[in-house]
């Protein structure tokens, strides 16, 4: 069941600077985050690389994850690393392994998912899971594996995603109804242009990620997470006009690699 605690513990997001590319992103304090796409600035279509994404990422029904561990975000979590996202987001943790998916990890069931994060869950006495170190929505067949995943866990799984894919095919929302899932929604800017400078991706495929919002709207617990780092106030302003109903938004903050 839904438990409002699990939302009073902000997730700190980690801070890795890329030397490779001339392009920054300001954190409005005294570092800069570099982003490198490919080797070159051109924005991208995050839809058609989702698309890409899961072909590498997926085999069957199974999914490359390379880690399972307890974190103690949120108060204590169980966790499931997987790698491959849409977006090359400059300060991502996992930034290296998403860009070359096919190096890191081994493909899984969920069945095989859900068996180790299950032992964990009892070592550790957690009934609190999720995936991370990558996007878990890329297609439906990546979200089918996800699905299977909460089902078999039969607990409360918080679903990190940047939500693109759910605005984009709003049939991928129904597969989460009726399921013990509270979705948590990473907007990744507040307007097309700063969408496009944090993700690599092309700044039109912003709507995306408000259409999510609209798609999850009275079907699923959610809400938005934002890394104030970046937004700061006036950010966090025009964010809130644009967006298409009311959510709660959390402010994550970014974490510094020494």
């Amino acid at each position: 069941m839904f438990h409002e605690s699990y939302l009073e513990n902000p997730v700190s997001l980690h801070y890795r600077i890329h030397p490779s590319s001339p392009r920054t992103i300001h954190t409005g304090c005294d570092h800069r985050v570099h982003y490198t796409q490919g080797g070159g600035n051109m924005a991208f279509n995050p839809v058609q690389r989702a698309m890409e994404m899961e072909s590498l990422v997926m085999k069957g029904e199974r999914r490359k994850y390379y880690r399972f561990r307890y974190s103690l975000y949120y108060g204590g979590i169980v966790t499931a690393d997987t790698v491959g996202c849409k977006f090359l987001c400059a300060y991502c943790w996992n930034y290296f392994r998403n860009l070359r998916p096919k190096r890191a990890g081994d493909f899984l069931s969920p069945e095989e998912v859900a068996e180790r994060l299950l032992e964990i869950s009892k070592k550790r006495k957690c009934d609190l899971f999720r995936i991370s170190g990558a996007e878990p929505i890329l297609g439906r067949r990546s979200a089918e594996h996800v699905r299977k995943v909460i089902e078999l866990v039969n607990n409360t799984f918080i679903l990190e995603t940047n939500g693109l894919m759910f605005g984009f095919d709003p049939s991928l929302v129904d597969l989460f109804v009726n399921l013990n899932v509270l979705i948590r929604v990473s907007v990744k800017g507040w307007d097309e242009e700063s969408f496009e400078k944090i993700t690599g991706a092309s700044g039109e495929y912003f709507r995306y990620q408000l259409k999510a919002l609209e798609h999850l709207h009275g079907k699923v617990h959610f809400w938005v997470a934002v890394v104030y780092d970046l937004f700061r106030e006036k950010g966090l302003k025009e964010l809130e006009k644009r967006l298409p109903i009311p959510c709660r938004i959390e402010k994550e903050y970014l974490e510094m690699y020494p």
